[in-house]
């Protein structure tokens, strides 16, 4: 007898488990919430991963790679400015408001930082997506559309952009998250990018 196929995928699961951490924050981060938010019982969770840390682990193993994304955006036609844009701008989605913000934030202070295996996967993820900035980032020098003295201090400081400039716009909270973070974006990217004489980076 072949086993019953699951109805929703880890995918699934792991969106229901942002949905959780944006509407409640950490505190209330359970297992019963994430399966009522899959649409799935508590009992199905805990058959399929063991406990709300099973579960964190194993889904975090591909969070926050942004290579799907660069992928998607690259068939699409985009230019690897706009890419880089699109990649980052993403970030704001963790930021519908900034209730949802102050939760998002907090888990990664109580959750991701706090647990050794999963700073690890953060860590491995952000040195790849880093990477892969890098890459865009001299990719668009190469095409004329930015002047990049150094592409690798770069990417790991649009990255710490986007979250700073998240956090600002949830202590300001003027407008909406993703305007916010264009216009910081927009002031690095272009307010270097050789317009002056000035390369990005220097």
């Amino acid at each position: 007898m072949s086993p019953r196929p699951r109805t929703v995928d880890d995918d699934a699961i792991a969106l229901a488990l942002s949905r959780v951490i944006t509407k409640y924050g950490p505190a209330r981060l359970t297992l019963a919430a994430i399966a009522k938010e899959a649409g799935l019982s508590p009992a199905t969770l805990v058959q399929r991963f063991g406990s709300k840390r099973n579960l964190l682990v194993k889904l975090s193993g591909g969070a926050g790679d942004i290579a799907p994304l660069v992928a998607q955006l690259r068939l699409e036609g985009k230019q690897p400015l706009e890419i880089v844009r699109e990649v980052l701008l993403c970030y704001a989605e963790m930021a519908p408001t900034p209730t949802a913000m102050i939760h998002s934030f907090g888990a990664y202070l109580e959750i991701d930082l706090a647990d050794a295996t999963l700073r690890r996967y953060l860590v491995q993820s952000g040195r790849r997506s880093e990477a892969l900035m890098a890459e865009l980032l001299e990719q668009a020098a190469a095409a004329g559309e930015l002047s990049v003295a150094r592409p690798k201090p770069l990417a790991r400081a649009l990255f710490a952009l986007a979250a700073g400039s998240l956090l600002a716009w949830a202590t300001y909270r003027e407008g909406k998250a993703r305007d916010w973070l264009a216009r910081d974006i927009e002031t690095v990217l272009m307010g270097g990018s050789g317009r002056d004489g000035a390369a990005v980076g220097e």
